[in-house]
């Protein structure tokens, strides 16, 4: 199995905990860091439609990081990540230290997505540490 990540809150924590253990290579293919919406749509493809309709920190957009990754690589698994890590940046549908997650895994037909919403307590430096966390456990779990 090869994987990928594709990060917008962690900016790139995921990939950096994966490559911090010795022959991450032979499983790990490439890290996206798309923070920026124009990155989102250029790197992975979300559509911007998708963008409008339901912001950067939704089920939709992660779904679509997900399914884009793995759509310009060869890697078996992504793992998408949008939030609001804060301090400030937090609305009342995303309040700072909701994430949103996504792992698709290649499938002969079309991937197979998972979602799945955290809402994490602390201040920036924690919740970016416990997005990253939660976005291995699924990239193993599947």
């Amino acid at each position: 199995m090869r994987a990928v990540t594709v990060e917008s809150c962690t900016g790139g924590y995921v990939a950096k905990l994966i490559t911090d253990v010795p022959d991450s290579s032979r499983w790990f293919e490439c890290g996206f860091v798309t923070y920026a919406n124009s990155a989102k749509r250029r790197d992975v493809g979300v559509l911007a439609a998708t963008l409008d309709a339901h912001g950067a920190v939704s089920e939709a957009v992660v779904r679509e990081m997900a399914c884009g990754a793995l759509a310009r690589t060869e890697a078996h698994r992504a793992v998408a990540i949008s939030g609001v890590a804060g301090p400030s940046g937090g609305t009342a549908r995303n309040p700072v230290g909701s994430v949103w997650f996504a792992v698709a895994t290649r499938e002969p037909d079309a991937p197979r997505v998972s979602t799945r919403h955290e809402q994490l307590a602390g201040d920036r430096e924690d919740i970016r540490r416990r997005a990253a966390a939660v976005a291995l456990r699924l990239l193993i779990e599947g």
